[in-house]
């Protein structure tokens, strides 16, 4: 008997559905439950940990997120304009800066702002402390990504807009400013939902800048619970912290997408 075309697909749907079953059945089966659940699920290792874990390490993470983000954004809307400027020099300062940040760790920039800035300038520092340092250091390196995506937002607004608005008499600056830039944040809602996503991993890279108790963020207090504790399941912990924070944001911006997709 020959099978139509929509039961074939049909066939090697339930197949693709069935195999994948049984690998996961498989790979459940062979494992070790018991010793992994020794090694990384510990509930009195996990318990130890709290409240601080969420009270310092989970408050602080985020709070690094948000001023890189912040800084980031701010340092990354004016490259982007300075990218798109009819003035040769700023285009040529944008675009040097956006491809070195962008092509430097991050934890070589975090590192050079937290030792080599006060070597620099001895006779100042950056306020804030380590806050300020993960701010400034963090926030360079975002500003570079941010900076692209702004200004691919700004160059896909219609040129009729800025046209027409400059028709009804507004100044350049005031036209970017009311009509143009909200319609690029609107298209670039998305992408800039991820960057947050990255900055909140990219965190986990302050223990460079030698955090204290009072500083220390969700990677390098799991990272001193095991070692006092010896047992991995300080990471698992902290993993699930993160998740915390980045599920969320995920889910945002899928429901960014979709609700762009329905505008269009």
């Amino acid at each position: 008997m020959k099978l139509t075309p929509r039961r074939r697909r049909r066939l090697f749907r339930v197949a693709g559905y069935v195999v994948f079953a049984l690998v996961i059945v498989g790979v459940a089966a062979a494992a070790d439950w018991g010793r992994l659940s020794d090694a990384f699920l510990r509930s009195d290792v996990a318990r130890s940990m709290f409240p601080e874990a969420i009270t310092v390490a989970l408050r602080n993470t985020i709070a690094y997120t948000l001023l890189a983000f912040a800084f980031g954004l701010t340092m990354g809307l004016v490259l982007a304009l300075m990218r798109l400027s009819t003035i040769l020099p700023y285009r040529w300062f944008a675009t040097a800066y956006i491809e070195l940040f962008r092509g430097l760790p991050s934890l070589l920039v975090l590192f050079m702002v937290g030792y080599g800035v006060p070597l620099a300038f001895p006779d100042r520092e950056i306020p804030g402390g380590v806050y300020g340092s993960v701010t400034v250091g963090l926030g360079l390196t975002a500003a570079a990504y941010m900076a692209e995506t702004l200004r691919a937002g700004i160059q896909a607004v219609p040129k009729g807009q800025l046209e027409a608005a400059r028709t009804l008499g507004m100044s350049h600056p005031r036209a970017m400013i009311s009509i143009v830039l909200p319609q690029a944040f609107r298209i670039v809602i998305p992408p800039l939902t991820n960057e947050i996503i990255l900055l909140t991993k990219d965190t986990s890279l302050v223990y460079v800048l030698g955090v204290t108790s009072s500083t220390i963020e969700l990677t390098k207090f799991a990272g001193d619970a095991l070692n006092q504790r010896v047992n991995p399941t300080p990471l698992v912990v902290a993993g699930l912290l993160y998740l915390v924070i980045t599920l969320p944001l995920s889910q945002v911006v899928r429901g960014l997408e979709r609700r762009a997709a329905r505008e269009r």
